[in-house]
């Protein structure tokens, strides 16, 4: 019987922004933070409404490079963690 955990998958920085690039909050999701990427995809699609009232030509642009910020830095916080939790398991490395 084969007792090891399933394998787990680090998640890619580079292209969590991109899909966020794409649109915001599909890098979030991707990461795993659903409730986060939703949140981000209303909140954007709402800054985008506000553009007809002009505040949306500050808010948007801003959104904008924040969601793809936060989800290159997410991706590299999920990865710290993933490697933390491995070395908490395996213990220190043997010379």
């Amino acid at each position: 019987m084969n007792s090891q955990a399933p394998p787990v998958f680090y998640k890619n920085p580079g292209l969590a922004a991109v899909l966020s690039f794409f649109y915001m909050g599909l890098g979030q999701i991707y990461n795993g933070q659903l409730a986060k990427g939703i949140f981000f995809i209303v909140l954007y699609s709402l800054s985008i409404f506000l553009i007809v009232i002009i505040i949306g030509i500050i808010t948007t642009p801003i959104l904008f490079i924040y969601g793809i910020y936060d989800a290159y830095k997410s991706a590299e916080k999920i990865n710290r963690d993933i490697a933390r939790q491995a070395s908490s398991l395996h213990g220190p490395p043997v010379n």
